[in-house]
């Protein structure tokens, strides 16, 4: 029996690579629902179930934790642009398929999202340059996707284009916030009204 109980305490630690992505997931839901500056260290700590020093030894400060979890929120934004882009056989497909990633990952990742919105104002130069990596991020991933589509625009004109679409998205995913009756397959429509005759125009 005790054999029994050892083996079932042993299935149920978790390697440190678990223990950081279960940190990570509690400190993202309370720094979008309180803010950077309201959040505890205790408060996560004890929802995680570790000592507030185990925390630290993890992540080294509250600012290094939420530098942690931007950069999380960096990765899977990319890797849900990059899956969308796999998909498309067209100019006009390609930019749906993207735009409809983003905003799908707004309502799928919504803690993300506050996270991302919310932290902006954080007066931290590490955080502040974090949030920007994310927006170039997406800015650069933009510009390959528009050079595949029209080779003929220069590389200012491609990074201009890119800029226009990151920030129309910002700015219709704030404006959604206020009009949930607009879904993310609307948001897209939207926007492919606006951006999509500009694709194929040089190209056909």
């Amino acid at each position: 029996m005790q054999t029994q109980q050892a083996s079932t305490g042993r299935r149920k630690r978790m390697s440190r690579a678990e223990r950081e992505q279960q940190i990570l997931a509690v400190a993202e839901e309370v720094f979008a629902a309180d803010g950077y500056q309201a959040t505890s260290m205790d408060d996560i700590a004890a929802r995680v179930g570790l000592s507030k020093p185990m925390l630290y030894e993890y992540f080294g400060s509250k600012e290094g934790l939420l530098l942690a979890c931007l950069k999380r929120c960096k990765r899977e934004l990319i890797e849900a642009s990059t899956v969308a882009a796999a998909g498309a056989d067209t100019p006009e497909q390609l930019m749906h398929d993207c735009l409809l990633a983003f905003f799908r990952f707004g309502d799928e990742h919504a803690q993300a999202w506050a996270l991302l919105r919310n932290e902006a104002a954080v007066p931290s130069a590490s955080v502040s340059s974090e949030l920007e990596a994310i927006r170039l991020q997406q800015r650069d991933f933009t510009s390959g996707l528009l050079k595949a589509a029209r080779p003929d625009l220069d590389d200012e004109q491609l990074e201009a284009f890119a800029e226009a679409i990151i920030g129309a998205c910002e700015r219709l995913a704030l404006w959604r916030e206020q009009r949930p009756e607009v879904t993310p397959e609307k948001a897209t429509e939207h926007l492919m009204t606006l951006f999509a005759p500009s694709l194929t125009q040089n190209l056909r």
